[in-house]
């Protein structure tokens, strides 16, 4: 009996410490309750279409801990090839805050295609913020690369 109960103790145990360890590993990452990135948005609808357009739940993948959804088995297969080219910059993250050291969420109909990376932008009420990084882009593009692993290291608790 006391075995049983040691067992189960190192069992539960370790099983919470790897739920921590997948929880840490992407606590950098804008994603929602279920793991779902860009708010279910298709990542590679971005690059091939002027509006991007919604994924679906049967269309799934995950890269990096986020689940992305996909409007077509095509953009699944487009991804599946590529996940870096197409996943979103800055973890999904506002670039304007990742640029000025912090995050801030993103609106997933508020992007910008830079340099071959999506970029998202926070859009809310009367602060659209991809008008404010157009303005100064050239600094806050600067400043974004050299923000986001310091950002990503203090989300993970490194």
């Amino acid at each position: 009996m006391k075995s049983l109960l040691l067992t189960l103790i190192a069992v539960f145990g370790l099983s919470t410490l790897g739920i921590a360890q997948d929880m840490m590993s992407t606590k950098h990452l804008n994603v929602d309750d279920d793991g779902i990135a860009i708010k279910g948005y298709d990542p590679v609808s971005y690059f091939i279409s002027e509006e991007p357009q919604e994924g679906k739940e049967s269309l799934t993948y995950e890269y990096e801990g986020a689940t992305y959804q996909f409007a077509s088995q095509e953009n699944l297969d487009t991804f599946k090839a590529d996940p870096s080219k197409y996943a979103p910059a800055y973890g999904g993250w506002c670039a304007y805050a990742v640029g000025n050291g912090y995050t801030a969420d993103a609106n997933p109909k508020t992007f910008k295609i830079l340099d071959g990376k999506l970029l998202l932008f926070y859009n809310k009420f009367f602060t659209n913020t991809l008008d404010k990084w157009n303005k100064y882009e050239e600094n806050l593009s600067k400043n974004a690369e050299q923000n986001w692993s310091e950002i990503k290291a203090k989300k993970q608790g490194n």
